[in-house]
């Protein structure tokens, strides 16, 4: 039987009853067709998840009576953030969609030179709500209970400026086909940045300074992957050789 998990950022606890938000409300009443007593599982995005049933279904809105408190999956042993150049509709979802799948902690939408799609400050509210929307909705799925943070898009000297402020550790990694070195043999980091640049790649300005500022060149192989294709396939080889694909 097909586990349903839906997430509601709210307060949880043993015997408690819970309004699911609209949107999860609507799938779980008019696309799944669930009533009463159908099981649920309701985490709130941050670790906490517990088992549930329907107790009531009206006009807009499911109620969940809370069960027991689940035993999480373990934490993540890889922090791992995305630093992934905005691209077009399509891909971008996919590649936050998979980010999130792959234990992605972080996910920065990088306004790069070459980006096809260009956004003012009311368009970039609603593309990160959106990016935001398709990380829970993978995180549902997916089976995590922590839902990874979808950062307000920025530029490049914006990032690093923010990881300079933060006083940021840990292995940087950008992704450039003309680089010497592949992305292993890098002992045990625990602390990831990748930084992917979007259709157009990032501009060989962007790499210098990228690079001047702690970041790694590395390359995916002989071949030029697309932007979608890069980001996944780089955090699989990430969590294979560091993170909790290993085994």
């Amino acid at each position: 039987m097909r586990l349903t998990r839906v997430h509601a950022a709210v307060a949880l606890s043993e015997g408690g009853l819970v309004e699911l938000p609209p949107a999860a409300a609507n799938h779980l009443a008019r696309v799944l067709r669930l009533g009463p007593g159908a099981p649920v599982r309701v985490f709130d995005g941050d670790g906490t998840e517990h088992a549930g049933r329907i107790e009531a279904v009206r006009a807009g809105s499911v109620l969940v009576r809370l069960g027991a408190r689940l035993a999480g999956a373990a934490g993540a042993s890889l922090n791992l953030t995305l630093v992934q150049g905005i691209s077009r509709a399509e891909r971008m979802d996919f590649a936050v969609q998979k980010a999130t799948e792959l234990g992605a902690t972080r996910i920065v939408p990088l306004k790069a030179e070459h980006a096809v799609v260009r956004l003012n400050a009311e368009s970039a509210a609603k593309k990160r709500a959106h990016w935001l929307g398709v990380a829970i909705a993978a995180s549902e799925q997916c089976g995590r209970t922590v839902i990874p943070e979808v950062a307000e898009p920025v530029t490049l000297p914006e990032w690093l400026a923010t990881e300079r402020a933060g006083q940021a550790a840990g292995l940087r990694l950008v992704l450039d086909p003309s680089a010497a070195r592949g992305i292993g043999g890098f002992g045990a980091p625990a602390d990831i940045s990748l930084l992917v640049g979007p259709e157009g790649g990032l501009s060989a300005t962007e790499v210098r300074l990228a690079a001047g500022n702690g970041y790694l060149p590395v390359r995916l192989g002989p071949r030029v992957l697309r932007t979608e294709t890069a980001a996944l396939a780089a955090l699989a080889a990430l969590q294979t050789l560091y993170g909790d694909l290993a085994g």
